[in-house]
C-alpha cells in the first residue's frame, strides 16, 4: 500500500510524527481493536502532525475500505466520537481533553466516512458497515442493539444544541459542521426523485430525533447564522497544546500545516472578507440540507398489482413524505419580541423558537447576495407566515429587496435558479398590496450599481419595474425560460393597480416591453403562416425559435395579452398618479394599432385607446396655441390628470397571481441545496460518483486531472491542504 503503516523506533524512542504515522496505519490495517482497546485512547490522544502527499491519502482509504467490514473501525471511531461529544456537553471546561479527543476523532472519521460514500456500490451503503460483529466483545455503557447512525447523530446535535460557539470551541463546530454535511452527503449518490428503497442512514437518524432536540439545534443553526462567529485567528484554543500538556495542535497557523490528512482547509479557504465566517456559513447549509429532506414511505396497504412490478415502476401516489422535524421548527419560528397568540390566540402546538426577527432581517439583507442567504429567505418567507408578517410591515423593505435587484441586475453572471428564487421572492411579496404601495413611497436617492443611465430620486417600485422588465428581456434573449417570464410578468401584474408616480424612465421600460414582445409575435406569426424565405427562418433559428412556431406563438400571445393588462390595470386604478405612463403610451401609441382588432387583444386595448382619445383630443385642442415641447405636453397630460373621471372605461377584475410550490418540489429542492453546498468550494465530492444532479463531462474529467487550486491540491475529491 505504499508504506502508510510505519512502526515504532526500537528501544521505545518514536517520534510523536512517526507513532501517528504507526497508528493511522493500524487504523486502516486489518488487525481489529476492540471498542474498549486502549489503542482508540492514544490515537484520539495524538497531535495529528501528518503532512501526507495526496497519494498517500487515497492509499490509506482504500486500504481502509478493504479492511474495515471485518475491522468495523468506522463504526469504532464514531462509537468514541459520540462519547467524546456526549463528554463535551457534560464538561463544564472547554480545557478538558475530551475537546481534543473529539476533534481527532472528526478529523480522522470525516476522511474516511468520505472516501467510503464516495466510492460506495450499493444502494444500501453496505460499505460503510455501521455495527459491531457479534464476536466483538463491548463495553458495558454499550448495547449491541444500539445503531451507530441514531447514536453518532443524537451526540452530534446535542453538541451543537447545548455547547456554544466560543474561541475555544469554534474549530470543533466547524468540523463537526463539516462532518454531519459528509455523512448526510449520500444523498449526492440517489437520483433526484426520492424512493422508498432510498437509504441514507445518519440523516435518517437525524429526522428521528425529538423535536424538542430538534427546535434547539435549527435556533443554535439559525443563532449562528445570525452572529456570524468568526475563526479566532489572533487567539490561542484552550483545547491546543499548553506547556507540556499534548493536544491537537500548538498554535493557530499550524493547523493548515496539519491538515494534509484531512478533506477541508480551515484558513487557507478564508478569503480575508470580514463577513465571511465558516461556522456561519455551515449552519446554514446543515439547516437547509435537513430542513428541504425529504423521507419517501411506501403505504402501508395491498393493491392489486403484478407480482413483477418493482419499486421503480410504483406511481408517486403510492408512496408519501414523513413528516420532516426541521423544516417544521423552522416554519415555526417566532419573534421573540412579539408574541403572536396574545393578539390572535392561535398557538403552535408544542414549543416553538424564539428568535430576533430583527437580527434574522438585518442579517439577510448583508448576506443576500450569496444564494444559500436568497434560498433561506425564501423557505421563511414561504413557509413561515409569521417571518411573512413582519416583512411586509418593515418600512426599510429596501435592506432586501436591493440586493436582489442587484442580484437580476447582474444576470448573465448568475445561475438560473439564483434568479428563479429571486423572482419567487418577489412575486409572494407582490402578493400585498402594503407592499406595492409601499415601494413606491420609498425614494432611493442614487442607484450606484444601475449602469445605463443615472437613476436619482427614483421610487423604489419604478426600480422594480426596470429590472423586472430588463429580466424578461435578458431572459428572451439569453435564457429563453418560460417560468421566468411568468414570474416576472406575474409580480409586475400583482403591482400594477398600486403603482404610484411610476418615473418615466420605467413608463418607457414598460412600453418598450410591449414593443418587443410585439416584434417576436409578428415574427412567429409569419413563421406560421409560411410568409418567410428560408434564409429568414435560419436566422430565426440562429436566436433560439422551436421548431413549433404555433405553441411559441401562443405563449407568446399570453405574453402580450399580459403586458396590456399591466399597462391597462395601472391607467384603470391609477391613472391621475402616473403621468408618465400616459405620456409613454401617447408617444409610442403607433405600437398598439395592429392588435386593435385581434380577439385576445379587444378588451385591454379598449381601455387603453379610451385614455389616448382622451388625452390626445386635449392637446389637439391646444397644439394651434402653442409650440410643443416634451415639456409643454407633459404640463396638458398633469392638467387633464386631475380632471380625469375615467369615463368610458371598462372594470376589469383586477390581477392577481399567487404562488404555488410545484407538486414535487423536493425534485427541485433537494439537487438544489446540494449545488450550492459543493458551489461553496469548501466540500468536494467526486463528481463521478454524484447521481442527485447532471454533472458535465468536463468536470468529471478536470477532477480526476491533479492540478494545484489557490495554493491547495484537489484531487478526487479530497481538499489537501499546502503546508505553510
Amino acid at each position: 500500500m505504499g508504506g502508510v503503516p510505519s512502526t515504532a523506533r526500537a528501544g521505545g524512542g518514536a517520534w510523536p510524527q512517526e507513532t501517528a504515522e504507526y497508528l493511522i496505519g493500524e487504523f486502516v490495517g486489518e488487525k481489529s481493536f476492540p471498542l474498549a482497546s486502549d489503542y482508540w485512547q492514544k490515537l484520539l490522544e495524538l497531535p495529528l502532525d501528518l503532512r501526507w502527499p495526496s497519494y498517500r491519502v487515497r492509499e490509506a482509504c482504500h486500504m481502509f475500505a478493504m479492511n474495515n467490514g471485518s475491522t468495523r473501525h468506522l463504526t469504532k471511531i464514531l462509537i468514541h466520537l459520540a462519547w467524546c461529544l456526549q463528554e463535551c456537553v457534560s464538561a463544564s471546561d472547554v480545557a478538558s481533553p475530551a475537546f481534543s479527543k473529539a476533534l481527532n476523532a472528526l478529523f480522522i472519521s470525516s476522511v474516511f466516512l468520505k472516501y467510503v460514500i464516495e466510492n460506495s456500490k450499493s444502494d444500501n451503503f453496505e460499505e460503510l458497515y455501521l455495527s459491531l460483529e457479534e464476536t466483538d466483545p463491548v463495553p458495558s455503557n454499550f448495547s449491541k442493539g444500539q445503531h451507530v447512525e441514531n447514536l453518532i447523530m443524537l451526540s452530534a446535535l446535542s453538541f451543537i444544541a447545548n455547547v456554544d460557539v466560543s474561541p475555544g470551541t469554534y474549530l470543533l463546530h466547524q468540523e463537526l459542521l463539516n462532518f454531519i454535511l459528509i455523512a448526510m452527503s449520500t444523498q449526492l449518490l440517489s437520483g433526484p426523485t426520492p424512493g422508498p428503497n432510498d437509504v441514507h442512514p445518519f440523516i435518517d437518524a437525524a429526522m428521528a430525533q425529538e423535536s424538542s432536540l430538534v427546535n434547539l439545534v435549527v435556533r443554535k443553526l439559525l443563532l449562528n447564522y445570525i452572529t456570524r462567529p468568526q475563526f479566532p485567528v489572533d487567539s490561542s484554543f484552550s483545547i491546543l497544546s499548553e506547556g507540556n500538556q499534548r493536544g491537537v495542535l500548538t498554535r493557530v497557523r499550524s493547523a493548515a500545516a496539519n491538515l494534509m490528512l484531512f478533506p477541508f482547509n480551515y484558513l487557507a479557504n478564508r478569503n480575508g472578507e470580514d463577513s465571511k465566517s465558516p461556522v456561519a456559513e455551515g449552519s446554514l447549509d446543515v439547516l437547509l440540507i435537513t430542513s428541504y429532506y425529504h423521507k419517501c414511505i411506501l403505504v402501508d396497504y395491498v393493491k392489486d398489482k403484478s407480482h413483477n412490478s418493482s419499486p421503480e415502476t410504483l406511481l408517486k401516489e403510492d408512496t408519501y413524505f414523513s413528516e420532516n422535524p426541521f423544516r417544521k421548527a423552522l416554519q415555526n419560528v417566532q419573534d421573540i419580541e412579539f408574541d403572536h397568540n396574545d393578539i390572535e390566540g392561535n398557538a403552535h402546538s408544542g414549543p416553538v423558537i424564539r428568535l430576533p426577527f430583527t437580527s434574522i432581517y438585518d442579517t439577510l439583507g448583508m448576506c443576500l447576495a450569496d444564494e444559500t442567504s436568497v434560498l433561506l429567505l425564501y423557505s421563511l418567507l414561504h413557509g413561515n407566515s409569521d417571518f411573512l408578517a413582519y416583512v411586509l410591515v418593515r418600512t426599510d423593505v429596501d435592506t432586501l429587496l436591493m440586493p436582489m435587484l442587484e442580484t437580476l441586475y447582474n444576470a448573465p453572471s448568475r445561475t438560473s435558479n439564483h434568479i428563479y428564487m429571486v423572482l419567487v421572492i418577489f412575486l409572494i411579496l407582490s402578493q400585498d398590496s402594503s407592499f406595492n404601495a409601499s415601494i413606491h413611497e420609498l425614494i432611493l436617492p442614487n442607484v450606484p450599481w444601475y449602469q445605463e443611465r443615472l437613476l436619482y430620486q427614483t421610487s423604489l417600485g419604478s426600480l422594480m419595474v426596470i429590472i423586472l422588465i430588463r429580466t424578461v428581456k435578458f431572459n428572451l434573449s439569453k435564457l429563453r425560460d418560460i417560468y421566468l417570464h411568468t414570474n416576472c410578468l406575474a409580480t409586475l401584474a400583482n403591482m400594477a393597480p398600486h403603482v404610484h408616480r411610476l418615473s418615466s424612465y420605467a413608463a418607457q421600460r414598460l412600453v418598450s416591453l410591449f414593443d418587443m414582445l410585439s416584434r417576436k409575435y409578428n415574427k412567429l406569426a409569419e413563421v406560421k403562416n409560411n410568409k418567410m424565405n428560408t434564409s429568414y427562418n435560419d436566422d430565426l433559428r440562429g436566436v433560439g425559435l422551436p421548431d413549433d412556431p404555433s405553441a411559441e406563438l401562443h405563449i407568446y400571445t399570453d405574453f402580450l395579452r399580459l403586458v396590456l393588462e399591466i399597462i391597462n390595470a395601472i391607467l384603470t386604478y391609477a391613472l391621475p398618479r402616473n403621468r408618465e405612463v400616459v405620456y409613454a403610451i401617447m408617444h409610442r401609441q403607433e405600437i398598439f394599432l395592429p392588435f386593435r382588432n385581434h380577439p385576445r387583444f379587444i378588451e385591454p386595448l379598449e381601455n387603453i385607446y379610451t385614455v389616448l382619445d382622451f388625452f390626445n383630443k386635449r392637446v389637439d385642442a391646444q397644439k394651434a396655441d402653442r409650440e410643443w415641447s416634451v415639456d409643454k405636453l407633459l404640463e396638458v397630460i398633469i392638467n387633464n390628470c386631475r380632471s380625469w373621471r375615467g369615463e368610458g372605461m371598462k372594470m376589469f377584475t383586477q390581477l392577481r397571481f399567487t404562488y404555488e410550490q410545484e407538486s414535487h418540489p423536493e425534485e427541485f429542492f433537494i439537487p438544489y441545496v446540494w449545488q450550492l453546498v459543493l458551489s461553496h468550494g469548501g466540500f468536494t465530492f467526486s463528481p463521478s460518483s454524484i447521481n442527485l444532479f447532471p454533472v458535465p463531462v468536463e468536470e468529471i474529467y478536470e477532477h480526476d486531472v491533479e492540478k494545484p487550486v489557490n495554493g491547495e491540491l484537489k484531487e478526487n475529491g479530497l481538499q489537501v491542504g499546502i503546508p505553510v
